[in-house]
C-alpha cells in the first residue's frame, strides 16, 4: 500500500523560504506523475506544481519563479522549494501521485493518492 507523508510546514514572514517533502513508502511506480497542492480556508483544492518520472515539470501561474518542484528517486521524495512566500500562500499542503499520466495535470480529480497535509502560514 502506496503512503504518502509530507513534511516541513510552518509559519514564517513574507519574503521567507520554506522547503516541503514528501515521503512515499510502499510500492511505486515506474512512471508516474506527483504533484503538490494548497488548500486555504474556504477554498478549493489547488495544483501547484507537478513532476512527471520522466522529470517534466509544470506550475501554475501563481508560484511560477517562486517554487520549485524536484524528486529524489533514490529517497523516493518529493520536494516542493518555496522562495520568497506571500501571505497568499498560507494554505495546507499535499502532495499526490497518480500512476502513469501522459500530461502533467493540476487537477486533483486525477490523483488517487494523497498524504495528509502540512500547513504554511504566512504573516505580512
Amino acid at each position: 500500500q502506496e503512503k504518502l507523508v509530507e513534511s516541513g510546514g510552518g509559519s514564517v514572514q513574507a519574503g521567507g523560504s520554506l522547503r516541503l517533502s514528501c515521503a512515499v513508502t510502499g510500492y511505486f511506480y515506474v512512471s508516474y506523475c506527483m504533484a503538490w497542492f494548497r488548500q486555504a480556508p474556504g477554498k478549493g483544492r489547488e495544483g501547484v506544481a507537478v513532476i512527471q518520472s520522466a522529470g517534466g515539470t509544470r506550475y501554475s501561474d501563481s508560484v511560477k519563479g517562486r517554487f520549485t518542484i524536484s524528486q529524489d528517486a533514490a529517497k523516493n521524495t518529493l520536494y516542493l522549494e518555496m522562495n520568497n512566500l506571500k501571505p497568499e500562500d498560507t494554505a495546507m499542503y499535499y502532495c499526490a501521485a497518480v500512476q502513469g499520466w501522459p500530461s502533467l495535470p493540476l487537477d486533483p480529480g486525477v490523483y488517487p493518492h494523497w498524504g495528509q497535509g502540512t500547513q504554511v502560514t504566512v504573516s505580512s
